[in-house]
């Protein structure tokens, strides 16, 4: 109960001093990186996140240097071939 309070205090805080996110990214027709604010790329971001968040649950659970270069850069990999603008 005790955590709770003090979590739900400290978001108070933190929403009290920080912008929302919608007030930071408004698009502008000028912007070369218009893409960044679609649907679409959130989306694409969010599993961009989530991939990450798994290999590196794997490189926890499995602490070898050669899986943790090898899974990080295949990681990368996707990340990028995700996000591309191209598709």
């Amino acid at each position: 109960m005790l955590w709770m309070l003090l979590r739900f205090y400290c978001t108070l805080l933190v929403r009290s001093f920080l912008p929302r996110e919608s007030e930071i990214l408004l698009p502008d027709e000028n912007d070369s990186h218009l893409r960044r604010y679609t649907r679409s790329y959130r989306i694409k971001r969010n599993w961009v996140k989530n991939l990450w968040i798994g290999s590196s649950l794997l490189m926890i659970c499995f602490p070898l240097l050669p899986f943790i270069l090898i899974l990080g850069l295949l990681t990368s990999f996707l990340s990028f071939a995700i996000l591309d603008e191209t598709a």
